[in-house]
């Protein structure tokens, strides 16, 4: 057995040429980075970008992957990788490797996961609640008890942005499934976004207030679990999807599934009294022992709509809980207490990196949000990245320790990284492809208290429970028009030192002007006034 490994992947790339280095990254990434780099990015450069680009585990798992990589191993290293596996290799047979074989190949390669030893334990400690609650979110569940149990059983919760409204409503469903067994909560959404971080939030709190095995039902998109078996469990629900089975496929879904609903949570309540939405909740909420909750994020007023108010407070029989602080403002009250970070906001305008026809600007204008593949165009024009590069090192000299930077894509979280590595900043990318070992370890790395400056670029870990409580400066460069995705966004890094983060956080915003929304969302949130005045 080898005590260690024989080639690492950077001293493999020292012995390879630039001409066969090339042949590891995407022609479409090339093309960005030979333009970011004068023309063609060359030596240590390019080693340094391909290090960090790609991922040489998943590399040497895959048949192509494998048979470039045996191709390129020098003469010199050839035996010393046969000894190992136990057998002459050609490139040519890399298709016929075993799992073993494929394990002592990245064990060449240094690749094989660490071993985690875990801490002592000492023979008294102080128990800390995973799961707990801050005074005011406390006294909020307390206070929504009687008014989900008694009477009308309606209610709204209504806390600011960055305040832990989820967290806290996750105590009340957790309350509910506890108490009638078996029974069903469902959790009506707008969007991917606060459908997945409902869901994640839902494990984590269910782990460690949970009473007993459940079901977790998905329903949005293309997901459509089979509600005729949904019996005991939590059910997040998209309200476009919720609509679309009732106008399409099987207008009874909700009132066949009403009988096992004891609850039903409204996110972003302003929005259920729209007539096909009102119409989703009353059929879930048929049975009088179900209760509903409506979740409001909009400190200062209620509504978004002030003519609406008495007919959304009439279907959530005029209770509502809000957030009870000493004081006069309460936005002044959790930053002044440490409980929020006080926010400053700069929009930072690039050049026009793409040109829109009228199809396409009608397209943007009828839509939810921006589609995929114009955000996807845009992040990668060169204009783009080097605005966003721009704020990213202007925030770095302003002596930030923690700048977390929102990508518009994993494409463009992977080219901002690997040309920050070029430059010498410490810097991660973490998404929703990211090795579960390899995540951990950088946020685990981003959360500590190291002095040194870090940069952590992300996509799509935002609706999979990520926080960034460390984080002091922001830079979205995730184009949207969704002001709820964004303050979603805003939210996770504006956590003040009593949940882990700290005193202030700027926060840049990287706007195209040539894409039509993205600049009036980081408006409205900068002079969303009702919250932070």
């Amino acid at each position: 057995m080898f005590s260690g490994p024989g080639l690492t992947f950077a001293r493999f790339l020292e012995s390879l040429s630039d001409r066969d280095i090339r042949r590891f990254l995407d022609p479409n990434v090339l093309s960005i980075l030979d333009a970011i780099f004068s023309g063609s990015i060359v030596g240590d450069d390019l080693r340094s970008v391909t290090r960090t680009i790609i991922d040489f585990d998943v590399v040497l798992g895959d048949q192509e992957g494998r048979r470039l990589v045996l191709s390129l191993i020098s003469e010199e290293k050839r035996p010393e990788l046969e000894s190992r596996v136990g057998r002459s290799i050609l490139p040519t047979d890399a298709g016929d490797w075993t799992e073993a074989e494929v394990r002592l190949l990245r064990d060449f390669f240094g690749l094989m996961e660490e071993r985690i030893v875990p801490p002592a334990v000492p023979p008294t400690a102080t128990i800390t609640p995973a799961y707990s609650l801050f005074d005011h979110q406390r006294n909020a569940v307390r206070k929504l008890a009687p008014l989900l149990s008694q009477d009308e059983r309606r209610a709204v919760l209504h806390l600011p942005t960055g305040v832990g409204k989820t967290r806290t409503a996750m105590h009340v469903v957790a309350d509910s499934l506890r108490t009638h067994e078996p029974s069903v909560v469902v959790w009506l959404a707008s969007g991917k976004e606060l459908l997945d971080q409902a869901v994640v939030a839902f494990k984590e709190a269910w782990t460690h207030l949970g009473s007993r095995p459940l079901q977790i039902g998905t329903m949005w998109g293309d997901r459509m679990p089979n509600l005729n078996s949904f019996s005991d469990g939590f059910l997040a629900v998209g309200l476009a999807k919720g609509w679309s089975v009732i106008s399409r496929t099987d207008p009874d879904w909700a009132v066949r599934l009403s009988p096992q609903v004891r609850l039903v949570v409204f996110d972003e309540a302003h929005q259920s009294i729209a007539r096909t939405y009102r119409r989703i909740t009353n059929d879930l909420t048929l049975d009088f022992r179900c209760a509903l909750l409506g979740l409001t994020a909009t400190p200062g007023r209620t509504w978004d709509d002030i003519d609406k108010d008495g007919e959304l407070a009439d279907f959530f029989s005029g209770n509502k809980v809000t957030l009870e602080v000493p004081g006069d403002n309460p936005i002044e009250y959790l930053i002044d207490n440490g409980f929020l970070a006080r926010p400053t906001f700069r929009t930072l305008f690039s050049k026009p990196g793409l040109s829109i026809n009228d199809s396409e600007l009608n397209r943007i204008a009828g839509a939810l949000d921006i589609p995929e593949e114009i955000v996807s165009a845009l992040s990668m024009s060169e204009q783009y990245v080097t605005a966003v590069l721009g704020a990213i090192e202007e925030l770095l000299g302003a002596g930030h320790q923690r700048v977390l930077v929102f990508a518009a894509t994993v494409e463009h979280a992977r080219v901002l990284t690997a040309i920050l590595v070029a430059r010498d900043v410490r810097i991660e990318a973490v998404t929703g492809l990211t090795p579960g070992r390899v995540r951990d370890r950088a946020i685990r790395t981003f959360k500590s208290d190291d002095e040194v400056p870090m940069i952590l670029v992300n996509f799509g870990v935002l609706t999979t429970g990520f926080d960034a409580p460390k984080a002091s400066a922001v830079v979205m460069a995730r184009p949207t028009k969704s002001l709820v995705l964004y303050s979603q966004m805003v939210g996770r890094a504006i956590r003040g030192p009593k949940a882990g983060g700290t005193d202030a956080c700027e926060i840049i915003t990287v706007v195209d002007p040539s894409l039509p929304g993205f600049g009036d969302v980081a408006a409205a949130f900068l002079n969303w006034e009702d919250v932070w005045q």
